[in-house]
């Protein structure tokens, strides 16, 4: 089933915890993004942004914060191991002081836990993707 966007809500996700998201991206899906955040859409303490050909971006990986309607600084990851029509895995690891993102390829992105949460408990997945695994340890 292709999913142009799902939120789960009341899933913990604290500090300690790893998030593993499995998926294939459509094969003209320009970008998707993986949300983690304590309300839908107003705070959000780690955006994905994996960018295909979106918003100016070529094959690019982008994390973000967003809050008070705002976003962060972006931090962007040279490394692309996505391809349309091909299963990713990402990987969160969720310390005190930041998020450690693995992707498919072993390339990690360091992002920071800028809100200092301890806990999150919404995740929101975004774009033309079949996710077929969302899991929290």
């Amino acid at each position: 089933m292709l999913l142009i966007g799902v939120t789960v809500k009341n899933l913990p996700f604290k500090v300690g915890h790893t998030m593993t998201v499995v998926g294939i991206p459509d094969l003209d899906s320009s970008r998707f993004d993986i949300n983690i955040g304590t309300d839908e859409f107003t705070t959000i303490g780690l955006h994905i942004s994996v960018r295909f050909d979106s918003v100016g971006d070529h094959n690019t990986v982008v994390c973000n914060t967003f809050q008070h309607h705002q976003w962060g600084q972006e931090v962007r990851e040279r490394s692309f191991p996505f391809c349309q029509g091909q299963e990713f895995k990402v990987i969160v690891d969720f310390t005190p002081t930041q998020f450690v993102v693995t992707l498919s390829d072993g390339s990690t992105i360091n992002f920071p836990n800028r809100f200092c949460a301890k806990e999150y408990s919404v995740m929101d997945l975004e774009g033309k993707v079949r996710f077929t695994s969302l899991q929290i340890k």
